[in-house]
């Protein structure tokens, strides 16, 4: 049962991430596999047996030669290293570039120490969210942020508009784009002992959200102390040219134990640990108070406003949103995107938009949006999977407990 239901979940990623691939592929005029872009690993992928897919215009690996199940356990248990070069990396530098960057995010830039950052929200002009992104303030004049493959296009075009008319109005501020850098992410429990072995700086005084430029394999890297999965771990941006010998010595440090690890474990891990994935859980239409964000509006932010939609998110704030995301465990077969939710009437009260069976719980977890007075804890719902209905109950965040490294209190 175990197996059957690890092999449908490897055969539903594939086919949801070239559906998704194929939607985006019609926008953009994509004609065939080889005009998809390479990362700098993809020999390296290929030659490891990954499994490559269609992504968001890139060929990327779903799934090396172990399972989908074996390489998620193996996260939590030991570590992972992933190849995400296709999100798209960059600075904003100048003097101006904190209050540029407040007016279209959600985070308190301002208030962020030197070399820390946030989880944050680009928004629109309705509050709804046009991208969610990790960003740093590595000093008053220069901020690094990563914005989501899928997106990138448009985070640029939405940047670069409302740079024009922040400089057209004397404001000092400009941005530096890496596609000469690639970026790899290790996470799990073995991610810094591995990484100690490869840079002469201290570790373990870097915690959560913390940046550094850093030596690493004789390399200068960009580090950041974040992830996607509920474990500890890094994004490490390197120079593209030595993407592949930074990836064979994370490998061998670890003497095996850290895996080349896909996107099918990497949608797994970032399920259990309660995670958004953009295009799922948060599009256009979706504010940050709705997606279960609010954490991330900073307490200035919350007084002044000053971002795109500001009046929308903090009306919501004040009297809270129609909606809200709440994780779900439920019976029969796991449920998927766009999965109606019923309450125990019958009546529709809300949608999945992510969903799928956990290998670390051993049973079907999902999240999604349900009408405020049914979001809490313990409510008893249906779920409606192929036409059928099945037991849900609505469960916090996140199924599996995040073991970010953060300063003893």
């Amino acid at each position: 049962m175990m197996r059957g239901g690890l092999r449908h979940l490897g055969q539903y990623l594939t086919r949801r991430l070239a559906q998704r691939e194929g939607k985006s592929a019609a926008r953009r005029g994509f004609a065939s596999e080889a005009e998809l872009k390479k990362t700098a690993l993809y020999d390296f992928h290929v030659s490891h047996g990954g499994k490559m897919v269609p992504f968001a215009g890139w060929s990327m690996p779903i799934q090396y030669k172990d399972s989908i199940m074996d390489s998620t356990l193996n996260c939590r248990e030991n570590g992972s290293l992933f190849d995400v070069s296709h999100m798209c990396g960059l600075s904003l530098k100048g003097k101006d570039a904190v209050p540029f960057l407040e007016k279209l995010v959600i985070a308190d830039v301002a208030g962020l120490a030197p070399g820390t950052g946030s989880l944050t929200v680009f928004t629109n002009e309705n509050g709804g969210a046009i991208d969610d992104s990790v960003i740093t303030k590595v000093g008053d004049d220069h901020i690094y942020l990563v914005v989501n493959a899928g997106c990138r296009d448009k985070d640029l075009a939405h940047i670069e508009e409302h740079m024009k008319s922040f400089k057209s109005k004397g404001g000092d501020v400009d941005w530096q784009i890496y596609d000469e850098r690639s970026l790899l992410a290790l996470q799990g429990p073995l991610a810094a002992p591995t990484l100690q072995h490869l840079t002469k700086e201290d570790l373990s005084k870097m915690y959560f959200g913390d940046f550094c430029i850093l030596d690493i394999n004789g390399t200068q890297c960009f580090l950041t102390r974040t992830g996607y999965t509920g474990e500890d771990g890094f994004e490490i941006s390197v120079p593209s040219e030595n993407a592949v010998d930074l990836s064979k010595a994370i490998l061998e440090k670890s003497e095996g134990k850290v895996r080349l690890t896909g996107l099918g474990a990497r949608d797994s891990l970032r399920l259990e640990a309660g995670l958004c994935l953009y295009g799922n859980d948060m599009e256009q239409h979706i504010t940050p108070v709705e997606a279960g964000l609010s954490w991330a509006i900073g307490k200035r932010r919350r007084a002044e406003g000053g971002f795109l939609g500001s009046d929308v998110i903090l009306k919501q704030l004040a009297e809270g949103p129609p909606i809200r995301r709440v994780g779900f465990v439920s019976s029969g077969p796991p449920a998927r995107s766009h999965s109606e939710i019923q309450d125990e009437r019958g009546d529709n009260i809300g949608e999945i938009t992510s969903g799928g069976f956990s290998p670390c719980l051993k049973k079907n977890i999902a999240m999604g949006y349900l009408k405020s007075g049914s979001h809490k804890a313990g409510t008893k719902v249906k779920i409606l999977v192929r036409g059928k209905s099945y037991e849900g109950v609505v469960t916090k965040m996140p199924f599996v407990p995040t073991k970010y490294y953060k300063p003893p209190k």
